[in-house]
């Protein structure tokens, strides 16, 4: 029996966005485990064709990167556009001649020969939300594929929002020739058949858990803490509060003019919930990343600068993160708190999916979906919509009852896991 050769499309490990490896991680998890022998590829942006190579479930895979360029050098013989150029070109030669020049390019040739391709579009890029640039960045593989014939499942994701039309429309396209779309959230299932206009029971449009939530846990070999700290903290007598803190929120957005309109000043938010919890709730806060690198935006960058900003005023009560770590790393890392609070979802996901309550301070409408599908929707915490004061009330809620929501997270988490996995039972 011939083996399927599969491509997986926006998530790759060429990332600093721990998020981003999440799903790449989750994607593989759920391909390796319904089809063992496969040959999987990824299909993604990149200058080289690297290989990456991970150990899942105990076993080593190794996974190419077909790597395209998104450029203004559409002349590169695998620039998105060019490719996009020679697929419709080969349309109008008829199949023999059609044939013949894709096999003459090896990325259109490797695509073409694929059996089945899924797209997980960094789980929220498949929308308009972060600008067109970045969308057209998603959909144009989309695109590709569908043009050379190809089956596309979207994977568990955020549809939309569109704001313009042409994001809309394209969408929309790419959406209607997708064999399969599952949304990570039951309100965008609805939203997308009335997008497409399709019936309320069509089954094209399914929900599904997000993949982040079967990642599973890898202890890191050394955990540092900045100023030098190695002892273990989550063994303190103190409750451990892991706080995840955004890089792009703090900068204000790619614009650094509150893109996202927050009603309040993210700092501020930060500072008074540290200030919450050690102070009044006697608590050990870590100051978590989810998004390493050095750049301004990168949560590295936001932690640092609020761990030397408050380090003398909480000595032995503030910790800070340092270092870098992989998706399953980072998921252990957080795995040791009692509570966490994160305003990157993937960081709040590593967190519930381990039964840990989370609070998510959101800046999008994917915070909501996937929090209300875990039943936990009262954790959510909007920078959006509500005043610091309201946003304290709910950690401080959270923080008294989160052994309640822990057991509660415990006993939904099996299915929650098993729903994820069976996927593509669902599909056939």
């Amino acid at each position: 029996m011939k083996e399927k050769k599969i491509l997986l499309l926006g998530a790759t490990f060429n990332t600093d966005n721990m998020g981003v490896g999440a799903l790449a991680i989750g994607a593989l998890t759920i391909l390796t485990k319904k089809y063992p022998d496969a040959d999987i590829f990824f299909l993604d942006y990149g200058r080289e064709s690297i290989r990456s190579k991970i150990v899942l479930s105990g076993k080593n895979i190794s996974v190419p990167l077909v790597n395209l360029r998104f450029s203004w050098k559409i002349y590169l013989p695998n620039n998105i556009v060019y490719l996009l150029f020679i697929s419709l070109l080969s349309k109008s030669l008829g199949r023999k001649l059609g044939n013949r020049l894709i096999k003459k390019n090896y990325w259109l040739k490797t695509i073409s020969e694929a059996d089945i391709a899924v797209a997980a579009s960094g789980g929220d890029s498949f929308s308009d939300i972060y600008g067109l640039g970045r969308f057209f960045y998603v959909a144009l593989p989309q695109i590709l594929l569908i043009t050379l014939g190809k089956h596309l499942i979207m994977l568990p994701q955020t549809i939309g929002p569109f704001k313009g039309g042409l994001s809309k429309l394209i969408a929309k396209i790419i959406m209607h020739s997708a064999d399969a779309i599952y949304s990570r959230d039951i309100d965008g299932v609805f939203e997308t058949r009335a997008l497409l206009n399709i019936k309320d029971n069509d089954s094209k449009v399914r929900f599904c858990y997000d993949m982040g939530f079967v990642v599973e846990p890898h202890r890191p070999l050394y955990i540092n803490y900045m100023g030098g700290y190695d002892k273990d903290i989550s063994l303190a007598d103190r409750p451990l509060v892991g706080l995840n803190v955004s890089g792009l929120l703090l900068l204000g957005g790619y614009n650094k003019k509150n893109m996202f309109n927050l009603k309040v000043d993210y700092q501020t938010l930060i500072d008074r919930i540290i200030k919450l919890l050690i102070d009044e709730n006697q608590a050990n806060v870590l100051l978590v990343p989810h998004v390493f690198g050095n750049q301004e935006e990168s949560d590295s960058y936001a932690v640092c600068t609020i761990y030397e900003t408050l380090k003398d005023k909480y000595p032995d009560r503030l910790f800070c993160l340092s270092g870098f770590y992989d998706q399953n790393e980072i998921k252990y890392i957080i795995g040791t708190c009692d509570l966490f609070i994160g305003s990157r979802m993937h960081a709040c996901i590593g967190s519930l999916s381990q039964s840990i309550p989370a609070i998510g301070i959101s800046y999008s409408q994917k915070f909501f979906g996937v929090f209300e599908s875990m039943g936990v929707e009262y954790l959510i915490a909007d920078p959006r919509k509500l005043k610091i004061e309201e946003t304290l009330q709910i950690i401080n809620k959270a923080f008294t009852t989160r052994d309640e929501i822990k057991n509660h997270l415990k006993k939904i988490m099996p299915e929650v896991k098993e729903k994820i996995l069976s996927i593509f039972s669902e599909y056939e």
